[in-house]
């Protein structure tokens, strides 16, 4: 799906996926490939879309729970695109990656970053993404913001209408009301959450913000 010119929505398929995103700028971004068991499907959509996976430089994730990331290995061998951690993902990659899994009786799925991400922004060939980070449903937890198109893609910082979890390993109420709040104030068109619906335009993102700390924030 569609958002903007070069921004494409591909919603997550059942359990153990997440919502994916696709940034065709130069380098193309993919955030969230989700579940290997589903990039097949949502390269097909890509390709559907005009996308070549080729086209795309790098693969990153807000978070390295394993509905998130483990398809990261698989998007790599279909595009040749290089995977890319924070630099908090790389530092708390077993409690995020295994930890997580074991917490649901799973075993974890190991992979490597080609790349680890130590500044604040990936430099675009017309802007930048900014990289934020936004402990409290993991610690490695990163939204990804373009303020010249005004997306964040927030993970599983925030929904429309609800937060992220924080019973998980490296889990905080504290840390994530505090990331809630400061991405609060940012100017967003488009809030890209890791699961359920997308949510459209300032005022209703802002609603959206202002519901979640009325109703969800004050009884963490």
């Amino acid at each position: 799906m569609k958002l903007t010119d070069n921004l494409y929505f591909y919603p997550e398929r059942g359990m153990l996926d997440s919502n994916t995103y696709v940034l065709t700028s130069s380098p193309g971004i993919i955030i969230d490939p989700g579940s290997p068991e589903t990039v097949a499907d949502k390269v097909e959509d890509m390709r559907r879309d005009g996308i070549d996976p080729a086209g795309i430089g790098l693969i990153v994730n807000t978070h390295l729970h394993g509905d998130h990331s483990w398809g990261d290995q698989t998007f790599k061998e279909v595009s040749g695109a290089k995977i890319a951690f924070h630099r908090n993902q790389k530092q708390h990659f077993s409690t995020s990656n295994d930890e997580a899994a074991r917490f649901f009786g799973l075993e974890p799925v190991h992979f490597d970053a080609d790349i680890v991400i130590d500044g604040d922004s990936i430099k675009l060939e017309n802007g930048e993404v900014r990289l934020i980070p936004a402990p409290g449903h993991s610690l490695d937890s990163v939204c990804f913001y373009e303020p010249e198109k005004g997306f964040l893609a927030c993970g599983d910082v925030l929904f429309q209408g609800n937060t992220g979890r924080v019973d998980l390993p490296g889990g905080s109420a504290r840390d994530l009301t505090e990331s809630i709040e400061a991405l609060s104030n940012l100017n967003i068109e488009y809030l890209l959450p890791g699961h359920m619906d997308v949510v459209f335009g300032a005022d209703r993102v802002r609603d959206n913000f202002e519901f979640i700390k009325a109703n969800i924030l004050r009884w963490m």
